[in-house]
């Protein structure tokens, strides 16, 4: 018999999955993205101040991206769903007489996937923000966005009603993948002369 996750009765999953999507794919794109880049430039030995100043502007931007991109998904989502809406007004969800109400907030999206990226992000940015050795950083960078990962995927199943263990190590290997690839070939990269390119660019 497996161990499925208790589901509590009463709960609105559909209803939780409007903003939990939103807010779960910024953490874990803040967390990982801006993790497998300090990651990148650490591989470099550019110095942990540079990984500190890529990582921090590359929070702020990446959080208005993600802010952007999900209200203009969640709002292209709106629209189909209220044409759609329209058309089947006549055969609403037996529901008390009343429509089920899942139409989608482009905004609350935004504001969700925007916050998420900077609560997800920020986390290996402290964690690099008292180490002054490069490499003893990108360790720690790994560290806390192995940690990181592990939390917020605990805590999309939690709020998901889904598998605990599944939930948490699909974002830890999907996020192990992501950093590895980063740190290899921007290793790879600088090793292989083309940073000597960008030295006599700049």
């Amino acid at each position: 018999m497996t161990n499925l996750p208790q589901i509590k009765e009463g709960t609105d999953y559909a209803a939780r999955a409007q903003w939990l999507r939103a807010a779960m794919l910024g953490a874990n794109d803040g967390l990982v993205s801006i993790s497998s880049l300090m990651m990148g430039i650490g591989a470099t030995k550019a110095g942990s101040k540079a990984m500190i100043l890529t990582g921090f502007t590359a929070l702020l931007a990446g959080s208005c991206s993600m802010a952007a991109g999900e209200f203009v998904s969640v709002h292209s989502q709106l629209e189909i769903e209220t044409a759609r809406m329209k058309r089947e007004r006549r055969s609403a969800v037996e529901n008390g007489g009343r429509e089920a109400k899942l139409i989608p907030n482009p905004l609350l999206a935004a504001m969700a996937s925007a916050l998420a990226f900077l609560l997800g992000g920020i986390v290996p940015l402290l964690a690099a923000a008292f180490v002054d050795d490069c490499r003893v950083g990108v360790g720690v960078v790994a560290a806390a966005g192995t940690l990181g990962m592990a939390a917020f995927g605990g805590v999309g199943a939690a709020l998901g009603g889904t598998g605990l263990v599944g939930g948490c190590g699909r974002v830890v290997v999907g996020g192990w993948v992501a950093m590895g690839t980063t740190f290899g070939l921007t290793k790879l990269v600088g090793d292989s002369g083309f940073g000597g390119v960008v030295d006599v660019i700049e």
